[in-house]
């Protein structure tokens, strides 16, 4: 693609569907290229990092640092071979999640969420999944963690404008994992203790794959 049709595509919003939710499952490759060649991989901020456990500030200010920054964290993601990243996996107190992320029927999502908030689902629509759970900033464990299998977030896109993002499935443990992330919770802090406790020994008895900033 062209550079100049690459910056058209990132002046402005992705389209949305009848209901108002965005339609972020075209030209994924294209998106997720164009935001990552303009970035630089950082390394992932790891479990008990100060910055991991404390809510993040809300994005006011969505000029080009913000969107170097959402550059930074698809090239990131990408190292990492992760399907979501918060900013403050990369040390960045800020309220924006990047994700690149498939759901349980194949479809591929790729977006940016800034300031997110989940919608509270009511009793009948929560059917929850007991899948495995990971995440890298707790390199190399998992542990099966029970999550809605259907997710809606909102929140602003790159630019400040208005978004929704749903998804069912992966795809929705995904928006609900990096939005927790944002306020200050890991997956891990929804986990029994001995769940928890395990999870910890699998990361230390492993080295992650990709670079980490180690906790002094």
């Amino acid at each position: 693609m062209a550079q100049q049709d690459t910056d058209q595509q990132h002046a402005g919003v992705l389209p949305v569907d009848d209901e108002g939710y965005v339609v972020d499952t075209e030209d994924c490759e294209e998106r997720e290229t164009a935001w990552r060649e303009r970035g630089t991989s950082r390394p992932i901020t790891v479990v008990g990092n100060p910055v991991l456990h404390k809510e993040c500030r809300d994005v006011t200010d969505f000029g080009e640092e913000l969107q170097q920054l959402v550059a930074d964290m698809f090239a990131s993601q990408r190292t990492a071979e992760g399907v979501g990243l918060a900013a403050n996996q990369i040390g960045v107190d800020l309220k924006v999640f990047v994700y690149d992320c498939p759901d349980d029927d194949g479809a591929r999502h790729v977006g940016v969420v800034c300031n997110p908030k989940l919608v509270e689902l009511p009793a009948d629509r929560r059917r929850l999944d007991d899948s495995n759970e990971g995440c890298l900033s707790v390199p190399t464990a998992y542990a099966p963690l029970a999550r809605p299998d259907y997710a809606e977030v909102t929140g602003q896109d790159e630019r400040g404008n208005p978004v929704k993002v749903r998804g069912t499935g992966y795809f929705a443990r995904c928006l609900q994992h990096e939005t927790d992330h944002l306020y200050g919770y890991l997956y891990i802090d929804r986990l029994s203790k001995r769940e928890r406790k395990d999870a910890l020994r699998q990361m230390a008895e492993n080295e992650p794959r990709y670079p980490v900033v180690a906790n002094d």
